[in-house]
């Protein structure tokens, strides 16, 4: 039998029992529909941190007071309050001094603060402070206006450079530009707005107030300790200029070769491990218990071809008397249970997109569906097809064609 004419008889035989098709696809459907769900809840969250908390900048990389592994407990966490100093700004000298495979260092600072403009108060607003060329490292556009510069940092003016949601509640019908505006009493003129850059799992990202570190400093004193965010001369000596910072940070603290780092150097490589180290196993858990549904869904089209198989006996004893062979009748079985496993899978999938659509839009949540998981979905839907027709189409073939013309 030809493989074409196999899939005509199963088309054939699915409408013909529409409704039981259809409850017979609900295993399926619900099961791809829950595992991709998963997935494109997981790959949105792992392109999110990709995008937007793993990227700190091009070939950049940073050292601040704490690694990411003295976050991993709270014992590790007071361990390196104890253990680790402060990153001054002599520090970030030392960096900047050291040439090689760095290219730039900027420095940065901030806390919450209070922002009025006339009789509009914004409480707890981000207070970022950081050296002008932080802007160019970490990829700072502006919207209106400009950043702050060298000059405007050293002579420690009271200029700011405003978040695009900060800019909206505090000037929503004038132009922001040249106006005055008080950081916790302290007036400072607005000299640029930045691009919207939207939230983080719900966290505003454009409600901020940029001003210059050593503006910064002055106003709200220099015993605290400073980010700092390094670049390499390019891609290929980016190892070269970790290993040289990691270098200048220990010499300065006088470590000797067997003590641990009392700092952190930060990358987004080491952002990815952590994030696979804490949702690795769950996210892996997670597809694996989701897909306990598919399995059921395959048990569910297994008995309903069992069905078929004893409904259509006679039939099947028709078929082999005048000539179909043991292979042509498998063919025919297996061909129905798996375009109705791809029917499901079809369908799930098309669900499920909505569904992460839904989420999306609703709610915080990232999501992104990748074709690799589409096709992967269907083609787990058809072996699971597949696989449950092979018992009842073996079946069906061994069926005696003489015993089968006489059931009713």
């Amino acid at each position: 039998m030809p493989f074409l004419e196999a899939l005509k008889l199963a088309v054939s035989a699915i409408l013909s029992h529409k409704l039981r098709s259809f409850l017979t696809l609900l295993g399926v459907i619900f099961g791809v529909a829950t595992v991709i769900v998963v997935v494109s809840l997981i790959e949105g969250f792992n392109a999110y941190v990709d995008e937007k908390i793993a990227d700190i900048g091009t070939n950049a990389f940073a050292v601040q007071k704490y690694s990411l592994e003295d976050f991993a407990s709270i014992e590790a966490l007071n361990a390196a309050r104890r253990r680790n100093k402060d990153i001054s700004l002599e520090d970030v000298e030392a960096l900047r001094e050291r040439g090689g495979a760095i290219r730039d260092v900027g420095a940065k600072a901030g806390g919450l603060g209070d922002v009025k403009y006339g009789s509009t108060n914004l409480f707890r607003v981000q207070i970022g402070a950081t050296t002008p060329n932080i802007a160019d490292i970490e990829r700072v556009e502006a919207q209106a206006g400009r950043y702050f510069n060298k000059s405007e940092d050293d002579s420690r003016r009271a200029v700011c450079f405003i978040g695009a949601e900060v800019a909206e509640k505090l000037f929503p019908t004038a132009d922001p530009l040249g106006k005055i505006i008080r950081v916790d009493g302290k007036p400072y003129e607005v000299i640029g707005v930045g691009k919207a850059l939207g939230s983080v799992f719900g966290q505003p990202r454009d409600m901020y107030v940029s001003v210059p570190l050593g503006t910064f400093l002055a106003t709200y004193g220099s015993r605290r300790s400073l980010g700092v965010s390094v670049t390499s001369a390019g891609p290929e000596s980016y190892q070269d200029a970790i290993d040289e910072a990691r270098v200048v940070m220990r010499t300065r603290r006088k470590l000797p070769p067997n003590e641990k780092d009392n700092f952190g150097v930060i990358t987004p490589k080491a952002i990815n491990e952590l994030r696979d180290k804490i949702f690795g196993s769950i996210q892996i858990a997670a597809v694996g218990v989701t897909s306990i549904s598919l399995v059921v869904g395959g048990i569910v089209i297994m008995n309903i071809m069992l069905v078929s198989v004893t409904e259509r006996t006679k039939e099947i004893g028709i078929r082999k008397s005048i000539g179909a062979r043991r292979s042509d009748i498998v063919k025919q079985f297996l061909a129905e249970s798996t375009m109705l496993s791809l029917c499901g899978g079809a369908i799930g999938i098309t669900i499920a997109y909505l569904l992460a659509k839904m989420v999306a839009m609703l709610t915080p949540v990232p999501t992104a569906l990748p074709m690799v998981a589409v096709t992967f979905a269907l083609l787990v839907s058809a072996s699971v097809g597949l696989v449950s027709g092979v018992y009842p189409a073996w079946r069906a073939a061994r069926l005696d064609p003489i015993e089968a013309l006489r059931a009713e």
